[in-house]
């Protein structure tokens, strides 16, 4: 699989909401996994809450998105990111280092509880990556 790029939004409460909507607009298909599915906050408001929602089309077309944690801010206009994800561990890795090389590192790139290694990193221009490189348990997001 080719390194895939494109935006992923952030939604305080309501990504399911907005990536039902998106796939009315676009269809495709719509993959939505909650906080509670992979036990990533300790916090049990947030076990429905959407971690992590991708839509890809059939046309080549990738949305993904997430609810903001509790515990974070939240401020529309800023609620958005880039995504980098695919196969090629060394081309991704060779972005993360050039990203986080001359700007702030928010989630160290190391193994996620899915099975990817995975990072976030704000560049010096403000514009936060996501680096996810496909791990042996499952593909890209």
């Amino acid at each position: 699989m080719p390194t895939r790029l494109n935006p992923y939004l952030g939604f305080r409460d309501n990504a399911r909401e907005a990536m039902e909507f998106y796939k009315t607009v676009f269809g495709g298909d719509l993959t939505l996994s909650e906080f509670g599915d992979m036990m990533a906050s300790e916090d049990p408001r947030e076990a429905t809450k959407i971690m992590h929602g991708e839509l890809v089309t059939g046309d080549g077309l990738t949305v993904m998105a997430a609810d903001t944690p509790n515990s974070m801010p939240f401020n529309p206009g800023d609620n958005y990111s880039v995504s980098l994800s695919g196969e090629d561990a060394a081309e991704l890795t060779g972005y993360w280092d050039k990203f986080s090389n001359a700007g702030t590192v928010l989630q160290p790139l190391v193994e996620a509880p899915w099975g990817d290694s995975f990072g976030m990193c704000r560049d010096q221009f403000g514009v936060t990556w996501l680096i996810n490189i496909a791990g042996s348990k499952g593909a890209a997001g």
